[in-house]
């Protein structure tokens, strides 16, 4: 499938070649990781693919690991001396022209992966279904230990160590407690308590692939919180609905959009939505697109979609497959109490995770 998709692109903007240096484009062809530095955009190797073959240029320090660790045997692997040339004029020198690249080479053509990875091949779809068991794990694991005495720091700690464990990498590991996470969307871990209850929110990557989840424990909770979380839960069924219906007709993320706006209506908090971005498509990135109003991207069936509608202080979030036919959810292990969430505008139930009781009265 990837070929295939290449091979139409290249086809298309009438191209020799095509190269990917950052992470998640990297990964997406070679099945590879070329992350040293994750503050970086571009990592320290780049594929490249020209109709036939993909080929991978990096430096003589990463060239033996990428080869023993990380490529398969079929992918030939390049070299140059790394105080000689930079990655860009290491590709610019070896690569078939006219090119593309996803980062900066100086002649070649700009490319933008978003779309060539999408729809998920059935290879994608079988890695996804590994990575978000073992994601729902991890941060199930953690929230079953919960105190409301432990910090958001070291829920947030926990988090990443559980992920790291099982080999995922952890580039959101949020922890809010409950005096913060009704302050803010996106509960960046503090030294403080947990208190009354927390929310933990993570989106975990492993192969390329992300996914995410959240998922919320009740010591003490306030009256409001089933009602609101109820209600975030009855949103993300929308989206899902949505996505599908879409999907099949050809739509687009504006019009998804529109139906979680409409949602937010029927469940009482109209205008909730401006408070906080309400996800999209997942894949080879958190987010390959984030949905807002008019938004024109394709929605893609099979896909895996991460929708994360808030109601303040409380969340609904995992990472589901929409194909045709239905929903899967990926982000799910079947050892966490779930509850059923109905779509306000359409005849769609569907089994969302729950609130955990912590028993801090037990």
């Amino acid at each position: 499938m990837r070929d295939a998709r290449l091979d139409a692109y290249l086809d298309e903007h009438g191209l020799e070649s095509v190269w990917f240096a950052r992470p998640n484009a990297f990964a997406w062809l070679t099945g590879g990781n070329n992350v040293v530095d994750r503050e970086g955009d571009v990592g320290v190797a780049a594929a490249g693919y020209d109709g036939s073959d993909v080929t991978v240029v990096t430096d003589n320090i990463e060239a033996p690991r990428l080869t023993d660790e990380e490529l398969a045997d079929d992918v030939a692997v390049e070299t140059f001396e790394w105080h000689a040339d930079s990655l860009a004029d290491a590709v610019a020198a070896r690569a078939a022209e006219p090119a593309a690249a996803d980062f900066d080479v100086p002649g070649f053509d700009a490319v933008d992966a978003r779309e060539l990875r999408q729809p998920l091949s059935e290879e994608d779809i079988e890695a996804y279904r590994t990575l978000g068991r073992e994601t729902a794990a991890a941060v199930e694991a953690v929230a079953r230990e919960l105190q409301p005495g432990d910090t958001e720091r070291e829920a947030a700690s926990a988090l990443r160590v559980a992920l790291s464990a099982r080999g995922i990498e952890s580039p959101v590991a949020l922890a809010g407690g409950a005096e913060r996470a009704q302050q803010y969307r996106h509960y960046t871990p503090q030294p403080v308590e947990l208190g009354d209850y927390a929310l933990l929110s993570v989106s975990a990557e492993m192969a390329g692939l992300h996914a995410s989840c959240t998922r919320a424990v009740a010591f003490d909770a306030p009256e409001w919180l089933d009602e609101r979380h109820d209600a975030a839960t009855a949103v993300e069924a929308q989206a899902l609905a949505a996505t599908q219906e879409v999907g099949q007709s050809g739509g687009t993320a504006g019009d998804v959009f529109e139906a979680v706006q409409d949602a937010y209506a029927a469940v009482g908090y109209e205008g909730e939505w401006r408070n906080h971005h309400q996800g999209g498509a997942a894949g080879f990135a958190g987010r390959e697109w984030i949905a807002t109003p008019g938004h024109d991207a394709p929605v893609h069936l099979p896909m895996a979609y991460a929708w994360n509608p808030t109601v303040q202080g409380a969340k609904s979030e995992d990472t589901v497959l929409v194909t045709e036919d239905g929903f899967e959810s990926l982000t799910t292990t079947g050892d966490w109490p779930t509850l059923t969430a109905t779509a306000p505008d359409y005849d769609v139930e569907i089994e969302r995770p729950a609130i955990l009781d912590g028993g801090a009265d037990e």
